[in-house]
């Protein structure tokens, strides 16, 4: 299969690809310890996914990346720039693609890719016209730009938020389990599209997923979150045959058909 990137490649990134060092991060809410002293860094131009259970807090350290959290303890940097600081953020394209889409359910398809270029005067209204029709066309959504946010599925407003992003040409992505509620075809193009946001424009990128095929299949690192912490950071060859018990059953789940809570099967 051909990336859609390929047929339709998308404008040249502008600026080099960032970085993104996690030291030490905490986060406290009430009583819950959502992250317990992460430590990592993500190198420009790099894929790195983040694993784990649900509630093991990945998507809480997505949002501190992007400023929507504020550490309890630790820091995060965006090109050794503290991310809370005045301006960091300012000075560099990031896009986050949420799990759930978070599209402007009173804007249309098209309106919801055209707001950002718009806001910050991006070009001609017809400029920006054609970033967005190319960018709807990359993921096969040209006959959705008349459409708003509650005439679409799930998968389709998780494809609509990846063209909203690729409308910023960001240098640092983050994606939020951007294959859930997807199609294995469309799950695999998904792939594919981070992979050559890489390989072609060096756009760095964070991917909180559970998509093992995905982890496997292109991430250059992977880290794995349970209750917090990091237990694991390493290449994605290492978790074929992972030495940790944990791990491994995050992986290869063992469900004994003989637990009162699941019906016979012999029935």
């Amino acid at each position: 299969m051909t990336c859609p990137l390929h047929r339709n490649p998308i404008t040249a990134v502008e600026g080099p690809a960032v970085g993104v060092s996690i030291e030490h991060l905490s986060k406290n809410f009430g009583r819950l310890q959502a992250l317990r002293d992460v430590s990592f860094a993500v190198e420009p131009g790099e894929i790195f996914v983040l694993m784990g259970p649900s509630g093991s807090g990945k998507s809480v350290l997505l949002k501190h990346i992007v400023g929507l959290e504020a550490p309890s303890d630790g820091r995060v940097l965006i090109e050794g720039r503290d991310a809370t600081a005045e301006g960091t953020l300012e000075n560099v394209r990031i896009a986050m693609v949420f799990q759930a889409g978070a599209l402007f359910n009173s804007l249309s398809v098209y309106d919801n890719l055209a707001l950002y270029p718009r806001e910050h005067r991006l070009g001609t209204e017809a400029g920006i016209r054609e970033k967005v029709m190319r960018a709807l066309q990359i993921l096969s959504l040209e006959n959705t730009a008349h459409k708003f946010p509650s005439e679409l599925s799930g998968g389709m407003k998780k494809r609509v938020a990846i063209a909203r992003a690729l409308v910023m040409e960001p240098q640092l992505m983050l994606y939020d389990e951007p294959t859930s509620e997807l199609d294995p075809i469309m799950g695999a193009t998904i792939s594919e599209i981070i992979a050559t946001l890489r390989d072609e424009y060096h756009v760095t990128s964070v991917v909180v997923s559970h998509d093992r095929e995905l982890a496997l299949g292109i991430a250059d690192r992977v880290g794995i979150l349970m209750d917090g912490s990091l237990v694991f950071l390493g290449a994605p060859a290492e978790l074929h045959a992972p030495e940790d018990p944990r791990i491994a059953n995050f992986f290869h789940p063992k469900i004994d058909l003989k637990n009162p809570r699941f019906k016979s099967l012999e029935a």
